[in-house]
């Protein structure tokens, strides 16, 4: 039988399920709360949501488990599931009911007054000892109802009035779309919400061969952050720490974020106000992103922003912001266009300049030409020569082109470039 408790604070799952299902594969001994219990607990509430994609080894410290999964196979980010286990309290699961039941016949809205007053003559007065609910507790849920676009309100005098908001119909043409924004948008989690509600589908349109799940444990923490963005305000980030102890807190101002197409891995780009800096966050570092006071000068910020981000070639930075100039000469044959398109497509801010009908200088400034490595290895055989301001950068690359060469020796080839 699935382990059906539900869970209040989910930075303790999401930290509990990267350190032993995604990165660390460490056994039962390893876990570090109060108690060996407590692992066992977080360890069948996992079970309950992933124990389709989850696999186990013994190893000496003990028995190891780890997720197993195809990403070609899977229909939907199994990762989704804790984040559709939050506890309630009683008065959360009666309010819930009983507001909607209240609200789903008034047209015009009613008041909290009036819907706590409907509350205690309609549903409690039938039940013997029950508590008569505070109106302060009414009017909290729902604002919190409205905020979740459930309830709309309008202010009429000195009074809020609220009432249901309109239904939004999903025909069955927009399935495929769902599906395919639940698994692919940073925010996928939301659309997967909005598909455990349809009755009529499989959720059976996709699959993909690169598909980033493990990112699904950050989706708070991005809707945070895009909502402060938005609404141009500063934000207090609870880092984790890197190794066993105390995180720490940093107010930012968040104005872009970034996610790597290599590996998925998301940032923030913020000013780091204590430093007065800009700064990069990795997300999966960062527990929990609080809203705080708007910025007045955020458009100036924001250019500066813009300027310190275009060097950028991934999310390395020099501390004096200084640069590296990086040439590549590239043979292209007239008829090979799609390489030239990847250059142009790929190369971000570099300028390309034709040299001849079969030559193109590729030149560029980088912060760090060192993120550059795996982009310029992928044209190996098609460059002519290969220079940069950090030496370093150039020798690393012939130094990986010799190594590739002898191992092609080893193997029996000969002459495989010359």
């Amino acid at each position: 039988m699935a382990y059906h408790e539900l869970i209040k604070n989910f930075n303790k799952i999401r930290e509990c399920m990267k350190q032993f299902y995604v990165y660390g594969f460490n056994s039962r001994s390893g876990y570090d709360a109060k108690s060996a219990r407590s692992y066992d607990n977080e360890r069948r509430r996992i079970e309950s949501w992933l124990g389709d994609y989850m696999s186990f080894r013994q190893e000496e410290s003990g028995k190891v488990s780890f997720l197993s999964v195809d990403t070609r196979e899977i229909k939907k980010n199994p990762l989704y599931n804790a984040f559709k286990a939050k506890s309630f309290t009683a008065n959360d699961i009666m309010l819930h009911f009983y507001l909607l039941d209240i609200l789903a016949p008034v047209s015009g809205g009613m008041g909290a007054g009036e819907i706590t007053e409907a509350v205690l003559r309609r549903y409690l007065s039938f039940f013997e000892g029950a508590e008569p609910i505070d109106i302060s507790t009414v009017r909290k849920k729902l604002k919190e109802y409205e905020k979740l676009g459930i309830l709309k309100s309008v202010r009429k005098g000195n009074r809020i009035l609220y009432s249901m908001s309109a239904d939004v119909e999903i025909g069955q043409g927009l399935e495929a779309a769902l599906c395919f924004f639940s698994e692919a948008d940073p925010l996928g989690m939301t659309g997967s919400f909005i598909l455990d509600k349809l009755r009529h589908t499989e959720q059976d349109f996709f699959r993909f061969k690169h598909h980033y799940i493990l990112h699904a444990f950050e989706n708070d923490v991005l809707y945070s952050l895009l909502d402060a963005i938005r609404q141009r305000k500063k934000a207090r980030l609870r880092i984790m720490a890197h190794k066993a102890g105390a995180g720490y807190s940093v107010d930012i101002l968040p104005l872009k974020i970034y996610i790597s197409t290599q590996n998925g891995r998301r940032y923030v780009l913020g000013y780091e106000y204590a430093r007065s800096k800009f700064n990069l966050f990795r997300l999966d570092r960062i527990e929990t992103a609080g809203l705080q006071g708007a910025e007045p000068n955020w458009d100036e910020y924001a250019r500066d922003a813009a300027e310190f981000a275009k060097p950028l070639w991934g999310v390395a930075f020099h501390r004096d912001l200084h640069t590296e100039h990086l040439e590549m000469t590239l043979c292209i044959e007239p008829w090979e266009t799609y390489i030239l398109g990847r250059l142009v497509r790929e190369g971000r801010h570099g300028v390309i300049e034709k040299l001849d009908d079969t030559h193109y200088r590729y030149a560029i400034d980088v912060y760090s030409a060192e993120e550059m490595l795996p982009w310029i290895r992928s044209f190996t055989g098609r460059i002519a020569s290969l220079s940069c301001s950090n030496e370093e950068i150039t020798q690393r690359f012939y130094d990986d082109l010799e190594a590739m060469m002898e191992m092609y020796r080893d193997g029996g080839e000969q002459d495989v470039i010359s």
